[in-house]
């Protein structure tokens, strides 16, 4: 009950533009009563937790003001700060040419399609009011042409800046010495070990024509199976160790520490991430379709993934109700537009 009204608060707010409310209890009834703009809170002020009773507790949106902190009521009133959270977003790069001739990619570095430059602008709008800290991308040009395209449509219009770490003399010579400047970039770290899985001698060749010359069982087991490689190349197996690892090993601890990350990979290397993601089984995972420039949410709280599937186009509301935070941040991005407009 409690969790349904602070929901239903939240998203009202979001929707009809009315940046806080109160909510009372009368005689068992619930009454909303919505706050003037100028008792509205600033962004860093605190969100609290209003106890009435032994027998009723409810949530409310209710600022710390010092008009209303005074109040001789008879009301309990206690500070609620929401469990920590860090969003997870991941996309699968957009059409490549060689997707668009239905060809085995793999390793292979090719370039997105005009489709594909589309989808990539498409899931910069689904996602440009989710806050972004931190991108992985993989050493192929396609994650990084569908990285790039769809940070242009972010809100936060920071310029993506990629870390080139790979010598001492590279981090010397791309080292951005303005702090204002930094500030306003997001960095984006590239990883070869979220690269494509690599297809071996398959890679170049018609997956169609590659059914009909080798038969459709046994290209079959190359593409989908768990533990099977194709020749001299990579088992999903053997691309979930790299690829998982390196997401334990460098990604986690970027969540777990409150930053809010987006990853843009392949089919198979997420296939893996995923396979950790959701604990699913080698029997799940190779049935795991994953459609081209479609981000998916994750939730990150108390070391716990929370799968959201994919957010709403960028217009919708239903993108900021996945969490009480969610919906807290469209709050505060809300009254920043408003401030703005009212300059």
């Amino acid at each position: 009950m409690v969790a349904a009204v602070y929901h239903q608060a939240i998203c009202f707010t979001a929707n009809e533009g009315v940046r806080d409310f109160l909510i009372t209890s009368s005689s068992g009834s619930l009454k909303m009563k919505p706050l003037l703009r100028k008792e509205r809170c600033s962004l860093r002020q605190y969100v609290n937790c209003v106890k009435y009773s032994s027998k009723s507790s409810l949530c409310a949106i209710k600022p710390i003001f010092s008009s209303l902190s005074s109040t001789n009521d008879s009301r309990r009133t206690v500070r609620f700060i929401p469990a920590a959270e860090s969003y997870l977003i991941l996309i699968r790069h957009g059409e490549s040419m060689w997707n668009e001739k239905n060809l085995f990619t793999g390793c292979v570095d090719v370039p997105l399609t005009s489709k594909g430059v589309e989808e990539a602008i498409e899931a910069g709008k689904r996602i440009r009011h989710l806050p972004i800290d931190v991108v992985y991308i993989s050493a192929l040009i396609r994650s990084q042409m569908t990285a790039m395209l769809a940070l242009t449509e972010h809100h936060c219009k920071k310029v993506p800046i990629i870390v080139h770490d790979e010598t001492e003399q590279a981090k010397v010579w791309s080292q951005i010495y303005s702090e204002g400047t930094e500030m306003q970039s997001v960095p984006v770290i590239k990883a070869w070990q979220l690269n494509e899985r690599m297809y071996g001698e398959l890679q170049g060749f018609n997956k169609l024509e590659t059914a009909e010359r080798c038969g459709q069982e046994q290209v079959y087991k190359w593409r989908r199976s768990y533990d099977a490689r194709p020749p001299n190349g990579e088992s999903l197996e053997m691309c979930l160790r790299r690829a998982v690892t390196y997401f334990k090993e460098q990604i986690e601890p970027q969540l777990s520490s409150g930053k809010n990350v987006m990853v843009v990979a392949h089919a198979n290397s997420l296939r893996s991430i995923l396979m950790y993601l959701d604990k699913l089984t080698a029997e799940e995972v190779i049935h795991l379709e994953l459609s081209t420039g479609v981000p998916m949410l994750y939730i990150y709280r108390e070391n716990q993934f929370i799968r959201r599937g994919s957010p709403l186009a960028s217009m919708e509301n239903g993108v900021y109700a996945y969490t009480e935070n969610l919906a807290i941040y469209k709050q505060n991005l809300l009254d920043e537009v408003l401030d703005e407009v009212s300059l």
